[in-house]
């Protein structure tokens, strides 16, 4: 199948607002693929690659070469040359992997050229989130959405499941089942900025209200004496962990599946910072001593899989139930069942105080849904808002092409800690949050402002602009010269109100971190 049939879908998928004329124009375009090519199709119109890792960054599209002027690239081709970049390791192959992407792009139309840069950079852009595929998927299966919600909970990833449809229809959802052992799609959860506001979606019954940590999501599973851990994205940690390998085995039922958080506590019980556990888990060598260094503790909040019997189907209430008996108080993470939004609110501020990030609220009836983002999970804690200075920005691709996009921004330094008096000290940069409006303004101030030729893929701009900017936290970083990087910032809006002299200052910001 060539490329351009895929690309063809996913510009007009860019120019259709309604979520149902994308379901439809996906299950369409499902409809004519090869099966063989299904799984890669499905893959590339959720904006992903069949590849974990390619080692292809974002600086291989700075100079993209002319677009060929015929399509001649396949579906296959891409996926082969992606492979070949995800193997090489070693003296030259980045620079090996450059050559492979920079001849992919050679052979792309210009249309072809927004998709690879859309897979490579994770900024395709064009709406069709998960939920819209799932439905095209199930649209063309002939099945309900919810069933292929379902079995893509137990395959771990919506591919399979859309190859299983094509190969043997309906009877293919069959073959879904979750086993131990292998990863499962995880539940994930809404944001709300109050606990009021979280409890009124999930309906006004009681609700389980549970510590929201700051560590890694993991999922344990064990069968007697063989455990292995998951990260959320389905990486194989289990090497990596064996503090949470020997809770494991601890348990008292000798075949489970756990969906939990792991963290690293410090001596008062408190969270270390977030990157300690980053940095613990991803830790590959030298594993012992890490482990002494930073223990890792584990605090398990769903069961889905108990002594051969699935619990996904379950409402929370009774997996929750199953939970209490399958893992001890000690390593579960505290939960409230209430309707009342004050108690609520006081067992959130409690965990706060212990220095949490805030909590989830659970629907008591919902049963355990893959990888989305539905209403029977939402989570609440407390914004931190700064007032930066864009610094610079870089040059957007995909839906994004021709706006200036990814912001850097920046803190005031008064006291010339990390640069000249009075002068901007980078912290981060940010693409979230805007809308086309926003874009195509900031655009046209940034352009203007411009101190470096608008033609580089980097534009530095004069400190004027003052953007207001949520996120969930600061960590440690030597990137930026400041030491302090943001994590998961977001635009809210411009404070055209503001002079960039009134924007926050590095201590603020390094302030954060403690």
């Amino acid at each position: 199948m060539l490329l351009a049939r895929l690309s063809a879908v996913s510009d007009t998928l860019a120019a259709t607002p309604a979520r149902s004329a994308k379901v439809a124009l996906l299950a369409e375009a499902m409809g004519q693929v090869p099966a063989h090519e299904v799984g890669l199709v499905v893959r590339y119109l959720s904006g992903e690659l069949r590849q974990r890792r390619t080692g292809i960054g974002v600086a291989a599209l700075r100079s993209p070469p002319p677009p060929a002027e015929a399509a001649s690239l396949t579906v296959a081709e891409v996926d082969a040359a992606f492979q070949r970049a995800s193997t090489l390791a070693g003296p030259g192959s980045a620079q090996a992997r450059r050559e492979i992407f920079a001849h992919l792009m050679a052979r792309a139309t210009e249309s072809e050229q927004r998709l690879l840069a859309g897979l490579v950079s994770g900024e395709l852009r064009q709406g069709a989130a998960a939920g819209a595929v799932t439905e095209a998927v199930a649209v063309v299966g002939g099945v309900p959405a919810d069933a292929v919600r379902s079995a893509t909970t137990l395959a771990g990833t919506l591919p399979p499941v859309a190859e299983a449809l094509r190969r043997a229809g309906p009877d293919g959802l069959g073959e879904f089942r979750l086993r131990v052992g292998t990863p499962v799609a995880p539940m994930l959860a809404q944001s709300a900025p109050t606990v009021g506001e979280a409890l009124d979606r999930l309906g006004g019954g009681p609700a389980g209200v549970e510590w929201k940590l700051d560590g890694i999501r993991v999922q344990l599973h064990r069968d007697g004496d063989d455990v292995a851990v998951f990260s959320r994205s389905g990486d194989d940690l289990t090497e990596r962990v064996p503090d949470l390998v020997a809770a494991a085995r601890d348990l008292r039922a000798p075949r489970v599946v756990l969906d939990a958080e792991a963290i690293v506590l410090r001596a008062d019980r408190r969270p270390a910072a977030f990157q300690v556990t980053g940095s613990r888990v991803g830790r590959t060598v030298d594993v012992d001593r890490a482990q002494r260094e930073a223990p890792l503790s584990l605090f398990a909040f769903d069961l889905l899989h108990v002594d051969g019997s699935d619990l996904v189907g379950l409402p929370a209430a009774r997996r929750w139930a199953a939970l209490d008996e399958a893992v001890p108080a000690a390593r579960r993470i505290p939960r409230l069942v209430t309707d009342v939004a004050e108690e609520a609110d006081r067992f959130v501020a409690d965990a706060l105080e212990r220095g949490h990030e805030g909590a989830v609220l659970k629907s008591t009836q919902a049963p355990y849904a893959a990888g989305r983002r539905g209403a029977a999970w939402v989570k609440v804690k407390p914004r931190i808002v700064l007032d930066l200075v864009v610094l610079a920005a870089e040059w957007g691709h995909g839906r994004r092409q021709g706006w200036l996009s990814n912001l850097h921004l920046g803190a005031r330094d008064p006291d010339g800690r990390y640069g000249p008096a009075g002068g901007w000290v980078m912290v981060g940069k940010t693409f979230k949050g805007m809308t086309d409006a926003m874009l195509a303004w900031q655009t046209e101030q940034l352009t203007r402002l411009a101190t470096s030729p608008t033609d580089a893929w980097v534009v530095s701009v004069r400190p004027a602009l003052v953007v207001e900017v949520a996120l969930d936290g600061v960590q440690s970083s030597s990137r930026y010269p400041g030491g302090v990087a943001l994590r998961f910032a977001r635009v809210l809006r411009y404070r055209e109100d503001k002079a960039a002299g009134e924007a926050d200052s590095i201590d603020s910001v390094r302030a954060l971190l403690s």
